[in-house]
């Protein structure tokens, strides 16, 4: 029996991610967009992260590019699968991603490119990575949110339906953008935002789509997954409906990802705070030029405005 808790079978993610390494930058343009833009995000604060840990390093695209930002002095690349780390930029460790081995206050900047929607207890992975940081050091994250592969994971909702008397899962349960959010706050990140960039990528067919999965190492790695082998049957049944639901003018059929960015900052004294209740100094009503009515009273015709 598996164990509830266990969302993801990591040791089959580490065999999936080694697979992928052979010819995985054929298959890396999430992660570069992921890079490029983590550059501009970072090229913006007005601040520098001498001490920066990539957390899911795959192969190296979000460390080299971090490494090129000024004010980064070391970019440790840490990483599950010993075949993509070798191909990160040293220093690397290899390491369970659900036990970082970073002492706390190390480091300035934790970042991570579609890696921490693969963690099982992302609470305790993102409570980790806050003790890490040092006071107003940065965590800046992507992850894959709801609608990523959705289109894929109807078709075989639907096939394996018809086919087979019920489904299997086949996509991860990837979380929204105010799960995100409500989990930052709970491992004590202030200031935390979450935002979202939808991509819709085109293929030939299914199978293409199918095959670029298996190019990224992102083949399912649930733990509940089915372990017979899948039906013929149910997979060409799957990419006709998947042809018959979204196939375009062109011929060709739609993969969307939705990409979420996470942005967290380790507690300091410097950094904003929300006024008290009950602090501020202007009413407003005064703002708005209206009139403020206490409870149980009813509204009347508002006062003629001044001339100034």
């Amino acid at each position: 029996m598996s164990d509830d808790s266990q969302i993801f079978d990591l040791e089959l993610l580490k065999k999936r991610r080694d697979r992928a390494a052979q010819n995985i930058t054929a298959h890396d343009f999430l992660l570069q967009r992921v890079a490029e833009d983590f550059s501009e995000r970072l090229g913006a604060v007005q601040r520098q992260f001498p001490t920066v840990a990539d957390l899911g390093a795959h192969h190296g695209v979000l460390a080299r590019a971090v490494e090129r930002i000024p004010g980064v002095s070391l970019v440790v690349s840490a990483e599950c699968s010993w075949q993509l780390l070798k191909m990160c930029p040293p220093p690397r460790v290899l390491t369970d991603f659900e036990a970082l081995p970073f002492a706390d206050e190390s480091l300035d900047l934790v970042v991570s490119g579609l890696t921490l929607h693969l963690i099982n207890d992302l609470p305790g992975a993102l409570l980790q990575i806050r003790r890490a940081l040092k006071p107003d050091g940065l965590l800046l994250a992507a992850v894959l949110g709801g609608e990523t592969l959705r289109e894929l994971r109807e078709a075989f909702l639907l096939a394996e339906s018809e086919l087979e008397g019920g489904a299997s899962p086949r996509v991860a349960p990837f979380a929204d953008v105010r799960t995100y959010g409500s989990l930052l706050q709970r491992a004590g990140f202030a200031l935390p935002v979450t935002d979202t960039d939808v991509v819709t990528v085109t293929y030939s067919s299914p199978l293409a789509l199918m095959q670029e999965l298996r190019g990224m190492g992102a083949t399912n790695s649930l733990a509940t997954r089915r372990r017979q082998p899948l039906r013929r049957s149910t997979l060409m049944r799957a990419c006709e409906i998947y042809v018959e639901r979204y196939v375009r003018p062109d011929g060709r059929i739609p993969a969307t990802f939705e990409i979420i960015t996470l942005t967290g900052w380790a507690p300091h004294e410097s950094q904003q705070k929300p006024l008290r209740p009950g602090s501020a100094q202007v009413r407003l009503a005064d703002v708005l030029g209206t009139r403020e009515l206490s409870a149980g009273e009813k509204a009347g015709p508002l006062p003629p405005k001044r001339e100034e």
